[in-house]
């Protein structure tokens, strides 16, 4: 034991959890931890973001690509309530992220002092875990904790907030890692007659399908997934978050689920028999009507939280566990086959969608690059081998569709809640992370504005972030439901737009504007020539077109593949 101050007490708990990096923004009741951190700055660093939503969403991003939780560090009232965006997006999508606010000392809590909020209040229904620290004694125990609950089980969110006096208090500090809680269970017992079930039906399955989400990741169940793959030869799929756990060159591999997922998933998910679900949620974007979804097939579910399992499409087996090692206690139940001919049939719908839908092998008219193709250019340079790092919206799913993945942890997006202006602080996140790799950020003109403060935060940090602006001068996501469902009455969609290349050379980041095709190469070169930041700004269509698409509501065999055909 040593004696410490309560803000001295917390960085050392952070430093005995591994933690080198956090992500924060000072203010009043937050300052006698930054005032401590200065004491610290050769063990952990503070990367100084410009707006706290930035912090949170970097410490996503830095999540995402390390399964380490990122650390936000905060002040109190509007630093506190600006992180609930990402933290109920680090909710949905299952990140590991602890979050510390400031608070106003304990004998003002219930006052409406100044910049005081009710921060646990606020956090509890979008974390795994909210507590407010109001003795300095309770520090050590509630990082422990904190950290053990964020990163177990169902990975997500843990809020701790720090009164004042707790910081400035004194302490006798000893800490213990924490590795079990009563009554919390993130890991439960595997089910031996659930796994039996499992395997009989796949197994005698004619026309199985393996779809799979981030709960691959999660579990780095990456290699047992792919052992399972090729020893059944079942074709497997995955939602927008399982992108990358298998490589896309993977012969079994047949692309992606969902709203704007690839043809042969979605149309063969209503003709399998056998459908093994592995750590993925059925979220309405893979389902669209449920009560058209699979009614064909026999559902296996496996899932690490109960809560998943028949929620939303009823399970014939439902398999609790991590799923890595589920899939390990499954595979030598497992028999040696190949299902050549189903698999085929995926091939020959994707290439029905390939012929269909304007892809970057089809010029779109009067030669106006579309996002697909600029998408698919940048992976090709990079060798396939990039972090993808999206915002929300037609850039989203751009990004994620036209960019092939070579390694795991490759495409950090926000899922579950969809927030523009996720990418730019996310993509910092994955920098710092994995400063190694490339990072690719996608982004449209709406987006990028949401949080283009944090060019600052780049600039400051020297980043090798590459930024890929696919300006269309629309919130292009918006104007396609507009365009489709709403009679082309464009409401609010229009975007007057700044000169990005202008706005990042005020930076100090370099930039190019891309106008034509034959320009598209060389520019691509000189972003990827070093790993300095680089903006390059792309005039792309104006009202291009996310497709395929399933209209919401609709059954997910039944896909828009231009404006007027359907497939």
């Amino acid at each position: 034991m040593s004696k410490m101050t309560g803000s001295q007490a917390l960085i050392e708990s952070l430093i005995a959890e591994g933690v080198k990096d956090i992500f924060g923004y000072p203010g009043g009741q937050i300052m006698p931890v930054f005032d401590a951190l200065y004491d610290y700055k050769d063990r952990i660093k503070n990367v100084l973001v410009r707006h706290e939503q930035g912090a949170v969403h970097a410490a996503q991003g830095f999540a995402r690509v390390t399964g380490k939780p990122g650390v936000v560090l905060v002040t109190s009232g509007p630093g506190a309530t600006n992180v609930l965006t990402g933290v109920a997006d680090a909710m949905i999508d299952s990140t590991p992220l602890v979050v510390i606010t400031g608070q106003v000392p304990s004998q003002l809590l219930g006052t409406d002092a100044f910049q005081e909020t009710d921060v646990v209040g606020v956090t509890l229904p979008i974390s795994k875990w909210s507590y407010q620290i109001r003795k300095p004694e309770d520090i050590a125990w509630a990082v422990a904790r904190a950290f053990y609950i964020a990163k177990s089980g169902r990975p997500g969110p843990v809020v701790l907030d720090f009164t004042k006096n707790a910081q400035i208090g004194s302490v006798d500090f000893d800490y213990k890692k924490c590795d079990y809680i009563r009554s919390y269970t993130p890991y439960p017992s595997i089910d031996n007659n659930a796994l039996a079930k499992a395997a009989e039906l796949i197994n005698g399955a004619k026309k199985p399908m393996i779809l799979f989400g981030q709960g691959i990741q999660l579990s780095h169940a990456e290699e047992q997934l792919k052992e399972m793959v090729e020893k059944t030869g079942i074709p497997a799929v995955c939602t927008l978050l399982g992108l990358s756990s298998l490589p896309s060159d993977m012969p079994l591999f047949k692309g992606m689920v969902g709203m704007h997922g690839n043809l042969g998933p979605n149309k063969k998910t209503n003709e399998s028999d056998v459908i093994i679900a592995i750590g993925m949620r059925f979220d309405d974007r893979v389902t669209s009507d449920t009560s058209t979804y699979a009614t064909q097939a026999k559902i296996i579910h496996v899932d690490i939280d109960p809560s998943e399992i028949g929620k939303n499409i009823p399970a014939e087996v439902g398999v609790l566990g991590d799923a890595k090692a589920v899939i390990e206690r499954l595979i030598p139940l497992l028999e040696n086959k190949e299902h050549k001919r189903w698999a085929d049939e995926f091939d020959e719908l994707n290439a029905i969608e390939h012929k269909k839908v304007i892809i970057p092998e089809t010029k779109p008219e009067e030669g106006y690059l579309n996002m697909g193709e600029v998408v698919a250019a940048v992976s090709a340079a990079c060798g396939d081998n990039a972090i993808v790092v999206t915002d929300v919206g037609q850039n989203q799913m751009m990004g994620a569709r036209y960019s092939k993945y070579k390694s795991t942890r490759s495409l950090i997006t926000s899922g579950g809640l969809g927030t523009m202006g996720y990418g730019l602080p996310a993509a910092i996140g994955a920098k710092l992370g994995a400063p190694e790799r490339t990072v690719c950020f996608f982004t449209g003109d709406g987006g990028i504005q949401m949080t283009i403060q944090e060019l600052g935060t780049i600039m400051q940090e020297k980043l090798g972030v590459k930024i890929i602006i696919l300006n269309n001068s629309w919130l292009g996501m918006v104007r396609q439901w507009q365009e489709l469902f709403f009679d082309e009455r464009y409401s609010h969609t229009a975007m007057l737009n700044p000169d990005f290349v202008k706005l990042a050379s005020a930076y100090g980041i370099k930039g190019k504007l891309v106008k034509s095709r034959q320009d598209l190469s060389d520019a691509i070169s000189e972003m990827l020539a070093d790993d300095e930041p680089y903006v390059m700004e792309v005039d792309v269509v104006e009202k291009g077109m996310v497709f395929p698409m399933i209209p919401g509501g609709k059954p997910i065999s039944k896909m828009m593949l231009t404006t007027t055909e359907w497939y």
